[in-house]
């Protein structure tokens, strides 16, 4: 089923915030993890969220990053002052960008652009992104024992360079951020295919992900997949990534290789006239660009 990413999901999930930047909870018998904390305007919303769960949101042990993008990991350092005792992973890149000026001014950036839509979850908070330091540097086979259920993690690049995805086998429940993609408006059939790092490495990590045989999948935005269309949607995201490439090269071709003409091309029918993409358009806009350029090179190649 495809189902909106909010309220619970068996007895070992919960999602905390709301369905536009859900946050995973995943509630061991001894300990409690957090996948993705959405952008920095969210952090409130998620210690209400995690007050409604436990009871408490000091109960909250641990939060992961599935990739180091704004609105995947921009409430980490609220909920880190908010918990002092809260232990954040993250692949080793991250901790390291999340050091960077440049880095937190631009994920500040792209969140203000949003501050009118949330400012009724943020009110007076302090919700400012901080360096912040990741007590985990995540990585393939590292694995965390919740009581009950387990974490795996697993490397998954070409969404971005440091893309993970982690996965509960007890109950085969994947989370990897964009690491296959996003439904594409209303139809089921169609998806927003995701590679910016590296087409080659989208497309292996999809084969990865495949082989896991999810049962349940939480997409970064929105829904939730369970049973048979878990993975459906992983099969339809492999096939609809070459026909993206493709795409991207007819409009590199009929702009004579010019990376911002088909970017604005790209963005003018894809984005604006067909308007079935719910992302930002500045966020989109920053991700074309990605994809373009890495099409633009690999093509030539």
């Amino acid at each position: 089923m495809k189902l909106q990413a909010d309220n619970d999901f068996g007895e070992w999930i919960t999602v905390a915030g709301n369905r536009f930047y859900p946050a995973y909870i995943i509630k061991g018998k001894e300990k409690h993890l957090m996948i993705d904390a959405g952008i920095n305007l969210m952090g409130p919303a998620y210690i209400a969220s995690l007050g409604k769960i436990f009871g408490d949101k000091n109960a909250l042990d641990y939060v992961f990053a599935t990739h180091s993008h704004f609105d995947h990991m921009g409430a980490i350092p609220y909920l880190k002052r908010k918990i002092p005792h809260l232990k954040a992973g993250a692949s080793g890149r991250v901790g390291t960008l999340m050091k960077k000026k440049s880095v937190l001014d631009l994920m500040t950036y792209l969140s203000d652009l949003q501050r009118v839509v949330f400012q009724d979850i943020v009110g007076n908070e302090d919700v400012h992104i901080e360096p912040v330091n990741f007590e985990f540097n995540l990585k393939e086979g590292d694995r965390f024992d919740l009581g009950g259920v387990t974490c795996e993690v697993y490397e998954v690049p070409g969404h971005t360079g440091d893309s993970l995805a982690f996965f509960i086998p007890e109950i085969r429940a994947l989370f990897a951020g964009e690491a296959y993609g996003i439904p594409e408006g209303n139809k089921d059939g169609d998806v927003q295919v995701e590679f910016l790092a590296s087409y080659d490495d989208y497309v292996s990590s999809l084969y990865k992900l495949i082989r896991l045989q999810p049962k349940l999948i939480g997409m970064a935005h929105m829904w939730v997949f369970t049973d048979d269309d878990a993975t459906e949607f992983l099969r339809r995201s492999l096939e609809a990534t070459p026909r993206y490439r493709k795409l991207i090269e007819n409009y590199l071709d009929a702009a004579n290789g010019d990376i911002d003409g088909a970017v604005q091309s790209i963005a003018k029918i894809e984005y604006d006239e067909k308007g079935t993409i719910a992302q930002p358009r500045e966020s989109y806009i920053q991700n074309l660009k990605a994809q373009v350029r890495h099409v633009a090179l690999i093509s030539t190649h």
